[in-house]
């Protein structure tokens, strides 16, 4: 016999429901007694470019200047222009979404208030939970909507990559939310998203951030069905016209779902600094803010302990200090900041390599509510001393570090911009070969975990914020928000990046349009300034002038003279009299008269440009020209710039003239050459191609001859040199081909087929070592360096016969089955003696086969429009890309194959399984 109730009701439901009503009436208490939750939310996405029929503008954000005339393909640098300001005339999404940055704006006045109305949009399909979104693509995240292609080949897209970035485009995908989590607060934290995003839960507007590069959270506590299935939807309204380089689309960075109790440690609540740092011991203050979303106020403690962390980043053994627990009241729907000290004894500093270690400590904060943990937060961070000198630079735990730096676009070549921690770190790792110790951001704030890798591995980072200002250099770039945002994204990207030790100097802004304002554009500049100093007042603060002389207000605003292009001196070769573009002699001496207590160093160098693999003639004999047709600098013809790394963009110069003024002048502390890798868009000086030449790497990731360039100027201990050009030119015989030599020692001596073209010394500011009247032969080229006057390291280059087999080669032979983690292959054109031929072009074609997929392929070569996800790529300079991905959940032995007409077929096996 079933038991039942007065209602009929079994037993077995009556307990079910008492439970049920049990948890309700205990859910605030159990939310109060569990940690936080945080959840990655990468799966279950559904994908829908274009908005429903009839939206109409409803969801806009605000109202934009209408483009009349294309601005795409502007030099470099070109005058950023006047804003046009526009006044909505009809209801738009702004009052809604304003209120998303009030936590980053600090006077309560200037806070927005969110209207009482709902936002006026009316029935919208796609934001309904019934709407059937199957038919929708299945994506997971992060994920760049245009990076598949197709490229675009005629029109002004050039400067945007020729990618269909620009756009309106949907993500929905359910959240089941838990009644246990009554009581609790829930946050969807979004690390970046392309842009203009609006996010709604249920049908109703949460809010939102118009920047595209900036990481925010919105609460979406008041309108959860907890218990129950919520429909989440996101829009994104990426403009066109709206950057200078590839900005992708989409959710491109990870999304997390954030669950902590009602009084927690903040977003980005902790602020770690270690003011007093010895081999002895070291100082740490520690900054806890707490937030209090109750409406009633409470007492909290919070204490706090410190942990060593291994090289794979996991605490060692017992904590090495602890901050005992600090009690304190909040205000109902405020928050309390919570300061304290501790002291580590002996601590292990945290340096760039290779002479200091990347060490990190781990900070474990636990706020506790009448003697019940509440919640519990992590913090990494490293102790170490940065000190800046007007003299010498950058000293690091007492040690002077010159920068040897590069700049950083956001995109990761055919992966685009959706963020892959293991891209970024085969970035990091072959940048490290060439010796770089510095990465400035260019020219936003990065991923989180970018940072999270610099950290680790022991990089010195410039973090940068914006791009533009008041005034804009595309028509719809960041200026349309900056009157009401800058606030909001300065102070946030501060406290999200503000205790990464790696980060060492704050750039509010990058050649803007307020350099030409005087006064008023240095207010602007100072205002920032004092935003970052309120934040973080450990870091000094920079931005990074191409016009803004030693004599203008500008420069006096920052704690750190940035020079982009200045230093070397802009247009000063005779063939730029008369320009209306900018000139500018070189400035390193008058900027230090001017500010001789101020450390300065070239923000930007170089931007010297070239096409891996490809030699072109004549060859100046200058140490640095621009590149024209008529100088072997570049052929308009096919688009490609000469490798032999002596030509520059206009404004710019080669690396053997910054090299000359750097050593001319000591005390600059070091460059940031533009840049490290290719990146997408912004292909000067062919702006029909879909990448830059300006990078000492290619867009695949493969060096160019500037890469050992540098090498033999960061790296002097290492032994290294290297020959250029290839040595395979049938059409030369007997021509003067010109022979240089990169080496970190200081002479060498060539040899073609054994007979001695010469040995040759390195003269005062000479960085390369040049044989320029060699008649060409096929055979061998050697060389003989020397250093001191001993042998320092040989290489040979040989002429090779025709393409005969193909050899693929994995950055790593085992992958996680994760769903991200990477193999970076590389395939060559090898003769039938195993020779790579240096100049091959053939086509070939890549197949996986087992538990893995083929992502995308790519070759280096700036004009390549062949979509990156096709299997077929054409070989340049001998070398072409396939970047493999393990599939979610599955191992097993993964084939790679490569095949190509009249080819010997190249193979090579992964292993996929569990992540290490």
């Amino acid at each position: 016999m079933i038991d039942r109730n007065r209602t009929g009701a079994p037993a077995s439901a009556r307990r079910w429901l008492a439970a049920v009503l049990l948890l309700c009436l205990l859910a605030p208490l159990l939310a109060a007694a569990t940690p936080r939750e945080r959840v990655l939310l990468d799966t279950g996405w559904r994908f829908h470019r274009g908005d429903p029929a009839g939206v109409d503008g409803r969801l806009d954000y605000d109202v934009r200047p209408e483009i009349t005339q294309s601005a795409d393909g502007k030099v470099a640098d070109a005058r950023p222009d006047e804003a046009v300001r526009i006044e909505a005339t009809r209801p738009v999404l702004k009052p809604w979404i304003l209120p998303t940055g009030n936590r980053f704006i600090r006077d309560p006045k200037q806070r927005h208030a969110r209207p009482d109305a709902a936002p006026p949009v009316g029935d919208i399909a796609f934001l309904r939970a019934d709407f059937d979104d199957s038919h929708w693509q299945p994506v997971s995240l992060p994920h760049d909507w245009a990076i598949a292609g197709p490229f675009i080949a005629d029109g002004p897209y050039g400067g945007m990559g020729r990618l269909p970035s620009w756009g309106i485009g949907w993500y929905r995908r359910s959240l089941d939310i838990p009644a246990s989590d009554h009581g609790r607060r829930v946050y969807l934290d979004v690390g970046g998203a392309m842009s203009y995003a609006t996010v709604w839960l249920n049908g109703q507007l949460v809010g939102g951030w118009p920047y595209g590069y900036n990481s925010w959270r919105v609460d979406l506590t008041p309108y959860i069905e907890f218990g129950g299935s919520n429909q989440l939807a996101i829009r994104l309204d990426n403009p066109p016209e709206s950057a200078r380089w590839y900005p992708g689309g989409g959710l491109y960075r990870d999304v997390h779902l954030t669950t902590t109790a009602p009084v927690h440690v903040a977003q980005w609540g902790t602020h770690v600094t270690t003011p007093e740092v010895s081999p002895q011991s070291a100082t740490v203050h520690l900054a806890v803010t707490v937030d209090n979303t109750t409406d009633a106020p409470v007492h909290a403690q919070v204490e706090t302990e410190f942990f060593a962390l291994d090289a794979n980043g996991q605490p060692q053994g017992e904590a090495v200090a602890r901050i005992p627990a600090i009690g304190f009241d909040i205000v109902a729907g405020g928050n309390t900041k919570a300061t304290s000290r501790a002291r580590i004894a002996t601590p292990r500093l945290w340096g760039p390599p290779p002479s200091q270690q990347p060490n990190l400590y781990l900070a474990v904060t636990t706020v506790r509510q009448d003697d019940r943990v509440i919640d519990r937060h992590e913090t990494r961070f490293g102790i170490r001393d940065v000190q800046w000198d007007a003299d010498r630079g950058v000293v690091v735990n007492g040690e002077h570090i010159v920068l040897n730096g590069v700049n950083q676009h956001h995109d990761l070549g055919a992966l685009g911009a959706a963020f892959n921690l293991r891209a970024a770190q085969r970035q990091l790792e072959i940048l490290r070969g060439m010796g770089v110790n510095a990465i400035r951001m260019a020219h936003n704030p990065p991923d989180p975990q970018l940072l999270e890798l610099t950290d680790r591995m022991g990089f010195l980072v410039i973090d940068e914020v914006f791009d533009s200002w008041e005034k804009k250099k595309t028509p719809l770039d960041f200026h349309l928000v900056f009157p009401d945002w800058h606030e909001a994204d300065l102070r946030a990207m501060l406290r999200r990046d503000r205790n990464h030790p790696s980060v060492i100097l704050w750039s509010v802004g990058n050649e803007v349009g307020e350099q030409y304002d005087g006064e008023a554009g240095a207010d602007i500049g100072w205002g920032l300034a004092q935003i970052v100093r309120e934040e973080d007042p450990t870091r000094p603060t920079t931005a990074s002038m191409n016009w803004a002389k030693a004599d203008m207000p500008f420069p006096g605003m920052f704690d750190v003279i940035n020079l982009n292009y200045q230093g070397e001196g802009i247009r000063q070769d005779p063939e730029f009299e008369g320009t209306e573009r900018i000139r500018t002699p070189p400035s390193y001496p008058d900027f230090r008269a001017t500010f001789p207590d101020k450390v300065m160093f070239g923000s930007e160098t170089a931007s010297a440009l070239s096409t891996r693999g490809t030699y072109l003639f004549p060859v100046t004999p200058a140490q640095s020209a621009p590149v024209r047709d008529h100088n072997g600098g570049g052929d308009s013809a096919t688009q490609r710039v000469s490798a032999y790394e002596l030509y520059a963009v206009d404004f710019g110069s080669s690396a053997d003239k910054v090299f000359a003024t750097l050593d001319r002048h000591p005390y600059v502390a070091g460059e940031f050459v533009w840049n490290g890798f290719d990146y997408l868009g912004e292909p000067t000086p062919y702006y029909s191609a879909r990448s830059s030449y300006s990078g000492m790497i290619d867009l695949a990731g493969f060096p160019k001859d500037r890469y050992y360039l540098y090498q033999a100027r960061w790296r002097p201990d290492l032994p290294m040199v290297h020959i250029l050009p290839h040595w395979n030119w049938p059409n030369r015989m007997g021509v003067v081909t010109p022979v240089h030599v990169f080496t970190s020692g200081d002479e060498a001596e060539l040899f073609l087929n054994g007979v001695s073209q010469g040995r040759k010394k390195k003269g005062r500011h000479e960085y390369r070592l040049r044989w320029d009247a060699v008649a060409y032969q096929p055979g061998e080229l050697r060389v003989q360096a020397y250093r001191n006057g001993k042998p320092w390291a040989q290489a040979t280059l040989e002429t090779t016969g025709a393409p005969a087999q193909l050899a693929l080669e994995a950055d790593r032979s085992r992958i996680g089955n994760d769903g991200r983690d990477l193999s970076f292959i590389t395939l060559r054109v090898l003769d039938a003696q195993g020779r790579a031929i240096r100049n091959a072009d053939n086509l070939v074609r890549f197949e996986v086969q087992g538990p893995a997929e083929l992502v995308a392929t790519d070759n280096g070569d700036p004009r390549d429009l062949t979509a990156f996800p096709s299997p077929e790529r054409r070989a340049f300079s001998g070398l072409a890309l396939a970047i493999v991905r393990g599939l979610p959940g599955q191992s097993g032995t993964v084939t790679v194959k490569a095949s190509g007409d009249g080819l010997q077929a190249g193979e090579l096996q992964l292993q996929v399984g569990q992540p290490q």
